[in-house]
């Protein structure tokens, strides 16, 4: 059973719990998760992959996290088109700017996006935000 990769950086936890809900909705999907963590698989990994996801806080001024999730997301622009790709993460402040922007980097070069808008919460994941996570990986399961 192919395996659907689910990509994240986190620095409070927040956007952990997000990634482990979208593999719990990949499992329940009767599909194989891989639930990592961005500094321990190359964007290489993901290039065969038909789905995969991608996890990532806001940061600064409504950015990705610089050191290790943009270099990896730059790679992934490059071979994403025709790739069903789901995005998620958490913010603390703004008003969700990061995720727009991410979303049209994917489309922009080709990708599909699972799920149409990424799932975002702020600060933690509430019950409404894991369930919504959870249905993400259904969704790429299918």
């Amino acid at each position: 059973m192919e395996e659907i990769y689910v990509v994240y950086w986190s620095q409070t936890g927040n956007t952990k719990e997000m990634a482990e809900a979208v593999g719990e909705g990949i499992r329940a999907a009767g599909k194989t998760a891989n639930v990592v963590e961005v500094g321990s698989v190359s964007a290489d990994e993901l290039r065969d992959k038909e789905v995969f996801a991608l996890g990532c806080p806001a940061m600064g001024a409504e950015v990705l996290e610089e050191e290790e999730m943009e270099p990896f997301v730059a790679e992934v622009e490059k071979f994403a088109a025709g790739k069903k790709i789901a995005l998620f993460g958490s913010y603390g402040w703004g008003d969700g700017e990061w995720m727009r922007d991410w979303e049209t980097r994917m489309q922009n070069a080709g990708a599909e996006l699972v799920g149409g808008a990424g799932v975002m919460c702020n600060e933690a994941p509430d019950a409404d935000a894991v369930e919504a996570c959870k249905a993400l990986g259904a969704q790429m399961a299918q």
